[in-house]
């Protein structure tokens, strides 16, 4: 079996990927940023051609990129974020190779999400927010996409999952906005300064789905939240039949 943990931010998905931890001690972890086979997010995604310049640009930290790249196919995956280093513009440099917030054609991302997905093969795995959130933010925020094609496309995940034995635990949200103030005080720094808050607005605010709809704001973001919750909820339902469990965020029995 293999566990894909989803929820909105500040629903308790990294407690929920320990406490499975704990319970399941042969089970490999996979959480944001780490090399996972199904999901990119905080990871460059570049061709062979474009790794070698990278490795040439920043020659001093060569052997630290090489220990965080990974070879997939005809790609080399860098977890650049995993990667400590002072040189200015380090990572903001590789996250343009990101596959996320459009920075990739629709086709494109399309193809690169549904071939891992397929060609996965790996077992005994607890995966941190790896099938939805960073996919249908991108196609909320970015491509603009309806729920009915963001849901078509979930019917082709699906298929691409086929044969594999998967459980979605979806970590249900009644009170959006006081998780979101948990974590807002959680992810400050010791001065009480917001660290996350600020970067998530500014993310949401700067969004082609916002700009074209003049949201921006605490509220609207919520109500985004609001609405990617009831998706991925009716994703679960009308698509992965068999496949996930709803729990009552921070209020379960493991």
């Amino acid at each position: 079996m293999n566990y894909f943990v989803e929820g909105l931010q500040g629903s308790g998905k990294s407690t929920l990927v320990r406490r499975l931890s704990e319970k399941y001690p042969d089970y490999t972890a996979v959480c944001e940023g780490d090399y996972s086979p199904v999901e990119l997010a905080w990871c460059a995604y570049v061709d062979k051609e474009t790794y070698i310049a990278i490795l040439e640009k920043y020659n001093d930290i060569r052997s630290e990129i090489e220990e965080k790249s990974f070879a997939e196919d005809d790609h080399m995956i860098i977890c650049y974020t995993k990667i400590l280093t002072d040189i200015p513009g380090f990572h903001k440099d590789l996250e343009k190779y990101e596959i996320y917030n459009g920075r990739v054609d629709f086709e494109s991302f399309k193809e690169i999400v549904l071939r891992r997905l397929q060609n996965w093969d790996s077992d005994k795995n607890i995966f941190e927010c790896s099938i939805f959130q960073n996919i249908v933010e991108d196609m909320i925020l970015f491509r603009k996409k309806s729920d009915q094609e963001i849901i078509d496309f979930y019917r082709e995940v699906k298929e691409a999952l086929a044969g594999k034995e998967y459980q979605i635990m979806y970590l249900q949200t009644d009170d959006i906005a006081s998780n979101i103030d948990f974590i807002r005080k959680e992810r400050s720094d010791d001065k009480g300064n917001e660290m996350w808050f600020p970067l998530m607005t500014w993310y949401f605010d700067n969004s082609p789905y916002a700009k074209e709809n003049g949201l921006s704001g605490t509220e609207a973001l919520l109500d985004h939240f609001r609405h990617r919750q009831e998706l991925e909820i009716r994703i679960c339902k009308e698509v992965f039949d068999g496949h996930y469990t709803i729990l009552k965020s921070k209020d379960y029995s493991i």
